[in-house]
């Protein structure tokens, strides 16, 4: 339980779901943890759940300001970061026609832009042998109803990791996208819920999926904690997926 002993891990939407699951497993194995997020009431219950070390702070990442101000804290507790799980992410079931550009800019602004700002603001602390990742989903490689804006946004994140592999080369630092199929999510739960059809939306994915079911978080940090360790560490641009089969068949 050592794997990334004495490592910086900074874990963006670390207070729930897959980021908090990889932050757990991270501390678990000997990580120290930044996790970051909006809502400070769930930032704080999620330190009670990764344990002592952990440290939490408060932030939006499609805001530049909030970014400079989360990396200066970094660097002066922690002094450098040796793994970013870029993972905050959100999407709403919208099809076409009725997508706003309210929500779009929204999508486009944590998802893509934000993801982009806090891998490119991290880097200053990072050096060879540092790992990123990025979450990504089966969306970017499948055709979904009514959730096109969303499924771009991971998408871009998938051709990130390719390019940026190309941009870093000669650093030492790898970068990867983790791409979850349908995981049971408050995230997931909530972009269903305001469909009126949650039910039967899940039992729809679960009839695609070869393993039967719905996947864990914690099913994912355990790829997590592999694109994050010296175990992958031949691994970059790479796509790494955690979806039961769902996009594979």
């Amino acid at each position: 339980m050592s794997r990334l002993n004495g490592k910086i891990a900074v874990v963006t939407g670390g207070n729930s779901g897959i980021g908090l699951a990889s932050a757990i497993r991270f501390a678990e194995e000997g990580a120290q943890v930044v996790i970051v997020g909006r809502r400070q009431e769930e930032l704080d219950k999620a330190l009670q759940l990764i344990g002592p070390g952990a440290i939490a702070i408060q932030g939006d990442i499609s805001n530049l300001a909030d970014l400079d101000r989360i990396y200066a804290q970094v660097k002066a507790t922690k002094g450098r970061i040796d793994i970013v799980f870029a993972n905050a992410g959100l999407g709403d079931f919208q099809p076409i026609g009725a997508i706003t550009e309210a929500s779009f800019d929204r999508t486009f602004g944590i998802n893509v832009k934000g993801t982009l700002f806090t891998v490119q603001k991290a880097l200053p602390l990072m050096s060879a042998g540092g790992s990123v990742i990025l979450t990504g989903s089966t969306t970017a490689t499948m055709g979904t109803p009514a959730f096109s804006v969303y499924s771009a946004t991971k998408a871009a994140l998938r051709n990130f990791a390719r390019s940026w592999a190309l941009d870093l080369k000669g650093t030492g630092i790898r970068v990867n996208v983790l791409s979850p199929g349908p995981i049971s999510t408050p995230g997931l739960d909530l972009a269903l819920s305001g469909t009126g059809q949650k039910d039967a939306i899940i039992d729809a994915m679960v009839a695609q999926i070869p393993l039967d079911r719905i996947g864990k978080p914690e099913e994912v940090a355990a790829a997590a904690l592999f694109l994050a360790s010296d175990e992958s560490s031949f691994m970059t641009g790479s796509e790494m997926f955690v979806d039961g089969g769902f996009a594979q068949v």
